[in-house]
């Protein structure tokens, strides 16, 4: 499941960066060289978001999904979770291209709400049938949850922002690995 888990985790991220494309005319000028940089920095913002969301899923799946033990519907969910994952470099195009359009927001802010949903239902599963090798506490699953609970609430205010005010609403999600920076050692200062 791991190896799976990161091999999928490695080619969306490559993926991401291979939804840059470079120019289809020849670029002869440093001014026209400056253009073409100035016509992808938008795009070139939203690859970088959404690496470091899809870098974040990555830590959380190492951090809270240590397993003694699986079962087929727990390794569903995760293929449900990876099937997320695998749609980010496709929505980040979307997004990317039609950012406009408030239906390309939505689906963005869709693919990364679900993404969170089938991670947190995947971590709900594993406590409840004992399949976390750390065997979590109470307190510990509480502040998991507070967590996603608190991204998935950013998601959906990004969304609205992003839409509704400003396209640059979208780098409200480069506080994600901040919040759970900051959670991860507030948590531990208090265990």
């Amino acid at each position: 499941m791991i190896g799976l888990t990161d091999g999928i985790f490695g080619m969306v991220m490559t993926l991401l960066v291979f939804g840059m494309a470079l120019p289809q005319a020849h670029l002869i000028t440093e001014g026209q060289f400056i253009t073409f940089l100035n016509s992808i920095a938008h795009s070139f913002g939203l690859t970088i978001v959404s690496f470091i969301l899809v870098s974040s899923f990555w830590i959380y799946h190492h951090e809270f999904i240590k397993i003694n033990s699986l079962n087929m519907p727990f390794l569903w969910i995760n293929i449900l979770f990876l099937a997320c994952i695998s749609c980010i470099p496709f929505t980040t195009s979307i997004i990317g291209s039609y950012s406009m359009f408030f239906i390309s927001n939505v689906l963005f802010g869709l693919n990364i709400f679900l993404t969170i949903l089938f991670f947190s239902i995947m971590y709900i599963y594993a406590y409840n049938m004992g399949f976390l090798e750390n065997n979590p506490s109470k307190t510990e699953k509480r502040y998991v949850l507070k967590t996603f609970l608190i991204i998935m609430g950013l998601t959906i205010a990004v969304n609205l922002l992003d839409f509704n005010f400003s396209e640059d609403f979208i780098y409200l999600f480069l506080l994600v690995p901040v919040i759970s920076t900051l959670r991860d050692i507030n948590f531990k200062m208090k265990s």
